[in-house]
């Protein structure tokens, strides 16, 4: 790749991890638009590594404290609001687990098409609008509980599915479950966090076992470009998303749908 290609793919991907509105639905556009070639393994484990770094130290101070809580009071009686806070974030993350042990091949072999991608986009982000437009905004992250968690955790496997995107589908099982937008966003940012340290690490595992060649520039530069976009898009998304709400991104997933279905049946 060039760099120009490396930083655009390293942009896109720090963006979109985090915003809902789709990262699989992002990243065929390049070869669509450019016939730019798949970026490989290597580049993608690079970027997954800024994202996460992104997510951590924004978050440094809530992981930290949850980390912390569940080591000393997660095991006890007497939980504190962040021990549960962990638990419930670790519990949240067996279904995706759990649905892509079983459901990985079969979704890299008949999910991955345009097609697809275009139609997911477009009915989460209108299932996401409802959810914006309906939910009651009155909980927090005080009150989360163990059904909820549940539940977001159920909905964060769908997102197995490309073109669903993980963040959005979160927040929009949080919103339908009456949480505050700044809250709905920031279970789905920790709950991003053993994700992608999940999805990083068995992706390392198989750049090993496959011995492809590293260009340890570009992955460098991708890491980089990565951390600061996700890092920026985390600050502004919780900064703006109680005032603007989710019917911008709802308007972009609806043409970014558009525009694949239009490359699919040209």
């Amino acid at each position: 790749m060039t760099l120009f290609e490396i930083i655009v793919l390293a942009i896109i991907q720090g963006i979109t991890e985090f915003l809902p509105i789709s990262s699989s639905a992002h990243l065929i556009l390049p070869a669509e638009l450019l016939g730019w070639v798949n970026q490989g393994l290597a580049f993608d484990v690079a970027v997954h590594v800024g994202s996460l770094l992104a997510v951590m130290i924004y978050f440094r101070n809530d992981i930290y404290c949850m980390a912390g809580a569940w080591l000393t009071r997660g095991f006890t009686k007497h939980q504190t609001q962040d021990s549960k806070l962990a638990w419930y974030v670790i519990l949240a993350t067996i279904p995706a687990v759990v649905a892509g042990f079983l459901l990985k091949d079969w979704i890299a072999v008949n999910a991955r098409s345009a097609l697809v991608i275009a139609c997911t986009t477009i009915v989460f982000g209108l299932l996401l609008w409802y959810a914006d437009r309906a939910a009651r905004h009155t909980r927090d992250l005080s009150n989360m509980g163990l059904k909820g968690a549940i539940i977001i955790g159920l909905a964060q496997a769908i997102a197995l599915i490309p073109g669903t995107s993980r963040s959005g589908i979160t927040m929009t099982a949080a919103l339908m479950l009456g949480f505050n937008r700044e809250s709905a966003a920031r279970f789905s940012f920790l709950l991003s966090v053993p994700v992608i340290l999940g999805a990083g690490t068995l992706a390392v595992l198989e750049l090993v076992q496959s011995g492809e060649a590293v260009d340890w520039g570009a992955l460098l530069y991708g890491a980089a470009f990565s951390f600061v976009s996700a890092y920026l898009c985390i600050y502004l998304f919780l900064s703006w998303i109680s005032r603007i709400g989710m019917l911008p991104f709802v308007i972009y997933r609806l043409v970014l749908g558009a525009v694949l279905l239009w490359f699919v049946f040209a």
